[in-house]
């Protein structure tokens, strides 16, 4: 049977207080699971744990069936080459152009000529619905909130990732450009074959987009399984956090 591409054993974390406590999670390579939650329910931490930016106080974080808090920390930068991190923001550098901003991470961790690099960058842009001859040499503030956050989900696959980190793809959008990038994950999974973990508070957005939906409550999962699943479900936290969708 194959390693999950993702897989949180009975992982416990607290800082001042206990954040996630004793949770599982296996994300199934090409799988999308988003994890839904309360603000300060440590979701985020989730995404942070995954790359190894903490350790988990007990239990262990496995990517491609390694642990990841027994990496060395070489072992971590090379790990995150494999991981694209989508932030919520965008993130991306003002001061830099579209083409740059998507080219960051190639410069840093593959050794590309001008030419492939161009090309990697024009690719990366395509698959996000963005023409580079018309947005490549623009500024991140002289684009909308979708540009920006396609744009940073440009740069996040342009190393061509097996696993994509989503940080609340779609807080601070509009309906309709929620819709755009809702569907983007979706055509992303299909297309890159790629695994998705989205951390998420906009509830009906992933019910549409999940394969999986973990809800998180007081640093445990009250309910992992299919949307269709979560709708019928008679969790008491899972219906009254739907009811209040």
């Amino acid at each position: 049977m194959t390693a999950p591409a993702i897989d949180l054993r009975d992982v416990s974390l607290a800082f001042d207080r206990p954040v996630l406590r004793d949770v599982s999670l296996a994300v199934v390579t090409g799988e999308t699971v988003a994890v839904l939650g309360e603000s300060g329910t440590g979701k985020s931490t989730l995404l942070r744990l995954v790359l190894g930016l903490l350790a988990p106080d007990a239990g262990d974080v496995r990517v491609q069936d390694r642990s990841v808090p027994a990496m060395t920390p070489s072992e971590k930068r090379e790990l995150r080459r494999g991981i694209g991190m989508v932030f919520q923001q965008a993130a991306l550098f003002d001061s830099l152009t579209v083409f740059e901003n998507v080219a960051f991470a190639l410069r840093e961790h593959r050794a590309l000529d001008e030419r492939d690099l161009t090309h990697r960058v024009q690719e990366a842009l395509a698959l996000v619905d963005l023409d580079a001859a018309r947005v490549a040499s623009l500024l991140p503030a002289q684009l909308s909130g979708g540009m920006r956050k396609r744009v940073g989900v440009a740069r996040a696959i342009a190393n061509r990732p097996a696993i994509l980190l989503y940080d609340e793809p779609t807080a601070g959008l509009d309906p309709l450009t929620t819709e755009t990038v809702v569907e983007l994950i979706a055509r992303l999974a299909r297309e890159l074959h790629v695994t998705s973990l989205v951390v998420s508070h906009d509830v009906r957005a992933m019910l549409r987009t999940a394969d999986r939906i973990a809800l998180l409550h007081e640093g445990r999962f009250a309910f992992i399984g299919a949307p269709d699943a979560m709708r019928g479900s008679d969790e008491p936290y899972t219906r009254t956090f739907l009811a209040a969708a």
